[in-house]
């Protein structure tokens, strides 16, 4: 378990982490959103005792990362998209790491087979594309098979199977009792994959809740209705105040009523029903509504022709 008591970190007179204080949970993967700026790097470096607080503390297991004897035992970590140096070679390199903390070279091979780069463990990583690199990073965050993960912007440069690689092993770590902690800009990613989400503006806690019962509070739940009869079904549903908008030449999308409301409706006045479908809130809707007076840059809606 990860446990921040009122981080805080400033940068001469610029706060970048303001009183953190929350618990990242062991066995759920918890997404850890927010606008550039937010100071969601600042918080993992801190964590991980790269950056020192000015008040407050970051707990891993009740202790300090610091104070852990072989910390790769403990907490995986890749929060740089980058790993490794030029001249070295995966296996050379997670070698190295696995010396420093006890780990057995029998581990380096398990982490190249599983991440994909036992096939290039002998090649130059300065020839590597930046999807392997991230590869390379993650395999280091594994090495130590550690119960803590955490990781900044882990699907950057992959491509769709190295992606789905990822998603399947935090949730797999998850489901083993892992504390997984996460942070990305892709918000499908972290819709398919996060059970908690902790989302942070101007260095601030904004919510701190489950990934459903975030995206079903704070986004409306849009229908779509398909009728030969559109037009009287248009007029029914405008009738009672909600949001109607045209989606085809037989269809329109309604904002404020439930699938059940609307059957009824058009069930009492005869009207004929060919699709009745509604769309899950997503968590992008939630998190720019949540998050929309935290952001430190914006631009203007793009005008329409």
């Amino acid at each position: 378990m990860i446990k921040l008591e009122a981080l805080t970190k400033d940068y001469g007179n610029t706060r970048a982490v303001n009183e953190l204080s929350v618990e990242i949970q062991p066995g759920r993967v918890t997404g850890f959103l927010g606008p550039n700026g937010a100071g969601k790097s600042t918080t993992m470096r801190m964590i991980l005792g790269l950056d020192a607080p000015t008040s407050g503390q970051a707990l891993v297991n009740g202790q300090r990362y610091g104070q852990l004897a072989y910390p790769m035992h403990t907490v995986g970590a890749h929060i740089s998209g980058t790993a490794g140096h030029p001249g070295h070679t995966p296996r050379t390199f997670l070698q190295a790491l696995a010396q420093s903390n006890r780990i057995s070279r029998i581990r380096v091979d398990q982490v190249l087979e599983e991440s994909g780069l036992a096939t290039v463990a002998s090649k130059r990583i300065g020839g590597f594309s930046l999807g392997m690199r991230q590869r390379l990073g993650i395999s280091a965050a594994l090495l130590g098979d550690p119960q803590i993960l955490i990781l900044d912007e882990p699907t950057n440069g992959l491509d769709a199977q190295g992606i789905a690689w990822i998603r399947q092993m935090m949730r797999t770590r998850a489901e083993n009792g892992g504390t997984v902690f996460v942070s990305s800009h892709l918000m499908s990613e972290v819709q398919q994959v996060a059970d908690q989400l902790i989302l942070i503006g101007r260095g601030q806690l904004i919510a701190n809740a489950a990934s459903e019962q975030l995206i079903t509070e704070f986004t409306q739940q849009v229908v779509t209705v398909r009728s030969p009869q559109v037009q009287a079904l248009a007029e029914l549903l405008g009738q009672q105040g909600v949001q109607v908008q045209p989606a085809g030449a037989q269809a329109v999308r309604v904002t404020g009523l439930a699938v059940e409301e609307i059957g009824a409706l058009a069930f009492a006045q005869h009207i004929e029903l060919h699709e009745l479908s509604a769309a899950r809130g997503s968590l992008e809707s939630a998190y720019n509504q949540l998050t929309h007076d935290s952001m430190e840059f914006t631009a203007p809606s793009p005008a329409r022709s």
